[in-house]
């Protein structure tokens, strides 16, 4: 995939509970976001989970949500609603913290 010059990425990491089977496997849950900064509409995403489903899914929930226009808790709602896996708690941690990461920068 090619991105447009406009776009911008941002990652941050939150760490997972040892009593969760991935939380043995892996310390810490990354998600990265990319972001059109013109728009503010996330264009892609990625995620440090075990399974591609995972990825995939979370990628179709969090795929063109406008950070501009709507609250990040808007789009942690959304996706607490939607996504039940066991690293839940940890996976709306880093989106919160990529998102806010993202505006604190757009905002300098």
């Amino acid at each position: 995939m090619h991105y447009s010059p406009e776009t911008v990425y941002f990652i941050a990491y939150s760490r997972l509970s040892k009593s969760i089977p991935a939380g043995k496997l892996l310390d810490v849950v990354g998600v990265g976001l990319i972001i059109h900064q013109e728009t503010g509409v996330i264009e892609d995403t990625s995620c440090t989970l075990l399974t591609d489903e995972a990825k995939l899914f979370l990628k179709d929930l969090i795929v063109g949500f406008n950070i501009h226009t709507h609250p990040i808790e808007e789009l942690l709602d959304y996706v607490c609603s939607r996504y039940h896996g066991m690293s839940q708690k940890a996976v709306c941690v880093a989106i919160r913290d990529a998102c806010e990461r993202y505006i604190q920068w757009k905002n300098e």
